[in-house]
């Protein structure tokens, strides 16, 4: 066991390449525990190249990540007990109900009463109705619901979602975040990527940008704003959203 108190994530110089492709060219962060951290960039920036190297199903080429003190090379089994993964695309079972598909991840969690466990988490993202229903007459909004109600079995202690609310409607979408700052709020650590920049405005603790490879702008969207030019005054006072943040802080790298 790691004697030594640390951030529940850490990643320090981070390389990873496909074939001549370098895709993260030393990549550093660290996510404090507890907190909601949202890792943007454009598509193919290096996003979910970073997910999956952090949930142990990609080595990286060079540096060094973290969970929890375990390295995620060198000590994988350690790390995938403390982690949840939801990926970009549902991972249910079709043939089986949505409670058999919850049932069956308890078990294999080693849970007390599965079928409790999965009631519970039903009821919470609003799938009891469709509760004996096969996946494979699920709407895309109800498969997702019911991906991430899957990957919060046994309470993990940190949970990645890479881009966890694509295909949801409105309603769906702003239920999705509540869950995920209920979650915060009681200790569990997130880390998110998304494709939808209100979403990082809302929910997030720290924004960290990716680009070309590399970390270019870090902080809280309070620090972000500051990099921004101040407000325009047209009729009223205009501050700027994240997504512009985001494009000035991209634009501005590239232009160098």
């Amino acid at each position: 066991m790691p004697t030594v108190q640390t951030n529940p994530i850490q990643v320090k110089g981070l390389i990873k390449s496909y074939k001549q492709h370098q895709v993260l060219k030393g990549v550093d962060f660290e996510v404090e525990k507890g907190s909601i951290f949202a890792l943007l960039g454009s598509n193919g920036a290096g996003k979910t190249t970073v997910v999956k190297i952090l949930t142990t199903l990609l080595q990286p080429d060079g540096g060094t990540a973290a969970i929890n003190g375990f390295d995620v090379a060198a000590k994988p089994d350690h790390v995938r007990q403390a982690i949840s993964l939801t990926g970009q695309f549902a991972a249910v079972d079709e043939i089986l109900t949505g409670r058999e598909n919850l049932i069956m991840i308890a078990k294999l969690r080693y849970l007390k009463d599965p079928r409790q466990v999965a009631d519970d988490l039903l009821r919470r993202f609003g799938l009891t109705d469709a509760a004996d229903r096969r996946v494979a007459t699920y709407s895309g909004g109800m498969r997702r619901r019911l991906d991430i109600a899957l990957s919060l079995v046994g309470k993990p202690q940190i949970i990645f979602l890479d881009e966890p609310t694509t295909g949801l409607d409105p309603e769906a979408r702003i239920e999705v975040w509540k869950i995920v700052k209920e979650l915060a709020d009681k200790g569990t650590t997130i880390f998110l990527t998304t494709q939808y920049l209100e979403e990082a405005e809302q929910l997030a603790d720290r924004i960290a940008i990716l680009h070309e490879g590399r970390i270019i702008s870090s902080g809280t969207l309070s620090e972000l704003k500051k990099l921004f030019p101040p407000a325009k005054v047209e009729y009223v006072e205009k501050q700027p959203t994240l997504e512009e943040i985001f494009l000035a802080i991209v634009g501005t790298k590239e232009e160098k």
